[in-house]
C-alpha cells in the first residue's frame, strides 16, 4: 500500500487549470483499482492519495503520467507502508509481516 502526497509547485491557478484532466485520470485509477481514496489537504497545497500496488516501480510510473505532473504543477512523495491493520473494508489489502 502507498500513501501518495502531492504538493502544489505551482500557483493555485496554475493548479487549477489543470485540475480537469487531474480529476479525469484519478477516475481511471479509482476504475483500474489502483486508488482507495483521495483529497485536497487543508490548506490547499497539494493533495493525498490511497493506492494500492506490486511495486514502488510501477506506482511512480503511475504517478509520472498525472496531468498534474505533466503540467509541472505539482511533485510527489511516494511512501510505501504493510498495512497490518485495517477497517474491514479493506481487509482484502491486509499484510502480514514475514
Amino acid at each position: 500500500m502507498f500513501v501518495l502526497e502531492l504538493t502544489y509547485t505551482a500557483p493555485l491557478d496554475a493548479v487549477d487549470a489543470v485540475l480537469p484532466a487531474h480529476v479525469a485520470w484519478l477516475d481511471e485509477q479509482y476504475e483500474r483499482g489502483v486508488f482507495l481514496a483521495s483529497g485536497r489537504k487543508n490548506p490547499r497545497d497539494g493533495g493525498v492519495i490511497i493506492a494500492v500496488a506490486e511495486d514502488r516501480a510501477w506506482i511512480q510510473e503511475t504517478v509520472a503520467g498525472d496531468p498534474f505532473v505533466v503540467a509541472g504543477v505539482c511533485a510527489y512523495r511516494v511512501t510505501e507502508f504493510a498495512a497490518t491493520k485495517t477497517a474491514p473494508a479493506l481487509e482484502e489489502y491486509r499484510e502480514t509481516l514475514d
